[in-house]
């Protein structure tokens, strides 16, 4: 990077640090009780945890957040994370979560999901939940396997993802193909945003908090159902080395599941929309 071009307040990586090291602000969210977790080294769904929580308190609604979670790895953090939690049977926080908004109103309402969870057990319940228009977030983990049972296929497992029932890979004439769940819940009139994030990098970590952030903002103004999926690594679940789980999720992952903002205010995009201008924008 040029002098030119590199920002006043940016540090040049070409040369020595001056000064040492140093903390600029707090390394964990206020709402995040404690860091330490039981799932396998690079699992993704502790950086997600993260960022939603940040993004909560951010927004000023750490004290009238409700949290209704469903079945899987992520079940571990309601002992973790400081805000009002509900446990939903498998596949069913959605419904649970209209019961609660309806109850309680005037709180935050937020459903967090696997893909296990959500597009195999319970897609009935966010898609009528996005059709009438609820006004709940649901948050959808989806790492393509049922990570809690070993690595799965699941609904959004993409065509030649290896899992245990799929060694050789997941063939449409065997297996069908990967849902689309944003695809599904973004036209319907009840859905005020939707998008799709990941956390395999940075950029996609910054994105996704902005995604959580406007999709929490649509219910605190009213507008209706919102929807982020957010892509997570599953080394375990997927027969890959630690390292190599950003990077799997980036060539296996993001190219079916691509991911961008597929509804907001009012104007929708597809899945293969994204996919044609990410294509568009490569060098």
């Amino acid at each position: 990077m040029s002098e030119r071009s590199r920002p006043s307040d940016a540090l040049p990586t070409d040369v020595r640090p001056v000064e040492g090291a140093r903390r600029v602000g707090r390394m964990r969210p206020a709402l995040l009780l404690h860091e330490d977790h039981d799932l396998c080294p690079g699992c993704g769904e502790p950086v997600a945890i993260r960022v939603l929580l940040e993004a909560i308190e951010e927004l000023g609604a750490a004290q009238r957040a409700i949290g209704v979670i469903g079945i899987g790895c992520y079940t571990a953090f309601t002992s973790t994370m400081d805000i009002d939690l509900v446990q939903a049977l498998h596949g069913r926080a959605p419904s649970v979560a209209t019961g609660v908004k309806r109850m309680q109103p005037e709180n935050l309402v937020v459903t967090l999901q696997g893909d296990g969870d959500m597009v195999n057990e319970g897609l009935q319940e966010v898609i009528h939940t996005a059709a009438r228009g609820e006004n709940v977030t649901c948050v959808l983990l989806n790492n393509g396997v049922f990570g809690e049972t070993g690595g799965h296929m699941t609904s959004t497992t993409v065509i030649g993802q290896r899992t245990k029932n799929t060694l050789e890979g997941r063939e449409a004439a065997t297996h069908g193909h990967p849902i689309l769940i944003g695809d599904l819940l973004a036209p319907l009139g009840g859905t005020a945003y939707a998008a799709r994030g990941t956390v395999h990098d940075a950029h996609g970590v910054v994105q996704t908090k902005a995604m959580i952030k406007r999709a929490l903002t649509a219910q605190q103004q009213g507008l209706g159902f919102s929807f982020v999926e957010i892509l997570t690594m599953c080394p375990t679940g997927w027969f890959v080395p630690t390292a190599d789980g950003p990077g799997y999720l980036d060539d296996v992952l993001r190219p079916v599941h691509a991911t961008g903002e597929l509804k907001r205010d009012g104007r929708i995009l597809t899945t293969r929309e994204l996919l044609d201008a990410a294509r568009k924008q490569q060098p």
